[in-house]
């Protein structure tokens, strides 16, 4: 793909602003006509119902975006990435969107999610690990697009969250493909920064509408495949870190929830707020303010990636093994937090415990016998 201006990427991160800001209203009004709701309950955050017709969208300009970036695009290799891309992500939106109106099974999500990922590595977008055969290429880049794609959707879980998470790590993508020449990375990964961003207008605290399944499963689709694209046409510079790193903090959550689910013998598929932004709010911070923490992580982590893509393999690992380590360490802080029912039920007991626990009486040595007045004397027991 040749190199695209600078206004080529503004006037693309323009329209995918404007059409998303314009049609987020329109899915927002067809969504209270059809009472296509977002309801509270057990698990949610929220205490009244919010429309949930949001991806559609997103969806909407995005695909719009690639449509054009199609016609324009004389690499067949890039229409053909354009194509399956559209395609599989469409897919994934309605089967989102049919799991909004009426909860399907998860196996039956897995198993799309998994054909999806089947799909975009027979048509060559892999993860191109070194040394790797074929087989485990093939299980590592489906894995790659399923764990992703739901990494997301479980992301979606507070105002705003998920998709700001998903604009900055498509900016730091967006960096990384032009910083590489992968302009066809670049321009789709712009794309996605608009129309997250744009709908994050209406989405932000507190939010109006909510992008439901449908565009969580979508933005995480499209991101996932990106990212393999970044392998696939990379320079040797760009190791398999880069897009883990630039994807770290939907990978940490998803990691988080699940491993804490399990350790509590709960199933990981089923809904709870126990994820990182959850854990903050429970600590004391207001729902914007763990927002932007988790913001700012996505920040630095993305900033990582683009200096591992240009930094020896040596220097990328070492790095990455830092920041395995700080994860590590907020990942077990954060998981003794006690947002389950049964851990704050212990936690308040043991405070209330602390609270009536009696004062200690002061601890004194014996003073210095004193000669006639402690000694067992029949004049001192007559006394």
């Amino acid at each position: 793909m040749i190199s695209p201006s600078v206004w080529e990427y503004v006037g693309v991160l323009i329209c995918c602003v404007g059409f998303t800001v314009f049609l987020t209203p329109l899915a927002l009004r067809l969504a209270r006509r059809r009472n296509w709701m977002d309801k509270p309950g057990p698990g949610k955050s929220h205490s009244e119902a919010i429309p949930y017709l949001g991806g559609l969208a997103i969806v909407i300009a995005f695909s719009l975006v690639i449509l054009v970036a199609g016609l324009v695009s004389h690499d067949g290799a890039d229409t053909k990435a354009l194509a399956v891309t559209l395609a599989l992500g469409v897919a994934l939106a309605l089967l989102g969107l049919i799991d909004d109106l009426r909860r399907l099974p998860v196996w039956l999500r897995f198993a799309f999610e998994i054909g999806a990922g089947v799909v975009v590595y027979a048509t060559g977008t892999r993860a191109h690990l070194a040394g790797a055969g074929l087989g485990l290429d093939a299980v590592v880049t489906v894995a790659w697009v399923v764990g992703i794609t739901n990494a997301f959707n479980l992301l979606d879980n507070m105002d705003g969250l998920s998709a700001g998470v998903a604009a900055i790590a498509s900016f730091w993508l967006f960096v990384v493909g032009v910083v590489n020449g992968q302009y066809f990375v670049a321009i789709l990964s712009l794309a996605l920064v608009g129309c997250a961003a744009g709908f994050l207008r209406h989405n932000r605290f507190p939010a109006r509408i909510y992008m439901g399944d449908a565009g969580s499963l979508y933005l995480g689709f499209v991101l996932s495949v990106l990212a393999l694209h970044l392998r696939s046409y990379a320079s040797l510079r760009v190791t398999f870190l880069v897009p883990v790193m630039v994807l770290a903090v939907p990978i940490f959550d998803t990691a988080l929830v699940v491993v804490a689910r399990l350790f509590q013998r709960r199933s990981p598929f089923q809904g709870g707020r126990d994820h990182t932004s959850h854990r903050l709010v429970f600590l004391g911070l207001p729902v914007p303010a763990a927002v932007a923490l988790i913001y700012a992580f996505t920040m630095a982590t993305g900033w990582l990636g683009v200096i591992m893509a240009q930094v020896s393999r040596g220097t990328s690992f070492l790095l990455a093994g830092w920041v395995a380590a700080i994860g590590l360490f907020l990942g077990v802080m954060l998981g003794i937090v006690p947002v389950y029912e049964t851990s704050r039920r212990r936690h308040y007991m043991l405070q209330e415990v602390k609270t009536h626990e009696p004062e200690p009486m002061p601890h004194t040595e014996p003073g210095p016998r004193l000669p006639g007045f402690d000694e067992d004397t029949p004049e001192n027991r007559s006394a």
